[in-house]
């Protein structure tokens, strides 16, 4: 029996459809898979940029109370180096004592600096260190200090900070300056401008500085009111001797309003 032609055609594919079909499915695997990887890198996109806001918001959050917080005898010191490139700053934090645990053990720091270290990469890091003594002893031997003493713990709050600034503002003088190294005295107002990575954005947050009093000088103020009433000076009536030849009625007491006694004297 003979096959016709046209029975033999249809028992295949030639090899033009083969090339085609396998074509036209590299096609359509090629635009599944390339769709596949702009969804991956657009959801890591999306991910790393509500990590790095939430870095950024818990940053300034963690400035706002610690500033917010700060004691009425706490010490602030400035210090800032021009590399050119940079301005590398030094943000020291002294009588604030902070309790917490680390390596396993309760420790006290009775200092913390925030400081910007400049990596290789020409990026910037911002690092919390925190130091067991204190390191701002006074004006003139604080940057020696600060060198001498080690701090045990440090914390990388920030990576790729392409600048970071920072800004205080006299209470007195109502100037904006760069660095703070006046002692018993805070600035009103604490200003930083940072920028994350080559095309970050400026961002800029101000933060206030409550005034509050010396809690030393209240103790002190409070000492000698104590004293003074357990001590009250008595003056003696002219014409009657001191050594209680005359009779003396004791001074009467006044009660004030805020709970303290004080000797009516006449």
């Amino acid at each position: 029996m003979k096959i016709s032609p046209s029975s033999r055609k249809r028992r295949g594919f030639t090899l033009l459809e083969v090339v085609i079909a396998v074509g036209l499915l590299s096609l359509i695997v090629g635009m599944v898979v390339g769709i596949a990887r702009t969804s991956l890198a657009l959801g890591k996109t999306i991910v790393e940029t509500q990590n790095e806001e939430m870095r950024q918001q818990a940053f300034f959050e963690l400035l706002g109370r610690r500033f917010a917080s700060l004691p009425g005898n706490a010490r602030l010191d400035l210090k800032v180096d021009d590399k050119g490139s940079h301005y590398l700053s030094d943000l020291t934090l002294q009588n604030v004592p902070l309790g917490f645990n680390w390596s396993g053990g309760e420790r006290i720091a009775k200092a913390v600096q925030l400081s910007t270290v400049k990596r290789r990469s020409g990026f910037l890091d911002i690092v919390l260190r925190y130091y067991e003594n204190e390191i701002l002893e006074d004006s003139e031997q604080s940057t020696m200090s600060a060198l001498k003493e080690k701090p045990f713990a440090e914390i990388v709050l920030l990576q790729d900070v392409s600048y970071f600034e920072w800004r205080v503002l006299d209470g007195r003088s109502m100037e904006w300056q760069f660095d703070w190294h006046n002692q018993g005295r805070l600035p009103l107002q604490i200003e930083v401008t940072m920028a994350m990575g080559a095309k970050g954005e400026e961002i800029r947050q101000i933060f206030w500085i409550p005034p509050r009093l010396n809690p030393e000088v209240v103790m002190r103020q409070m000492t000698q009111g104590a004293n003074q009433n357990q001590n009250p000076n008595t003056e003696t009536p002219e014409g009657q001797p001191e050594d209680g030849g005359g009779s003396v009625s004791p001074p009467e007491l006044n009660i004030n309003p805020g709970g303290e006694t004080s000797p009516d004297t006449q």
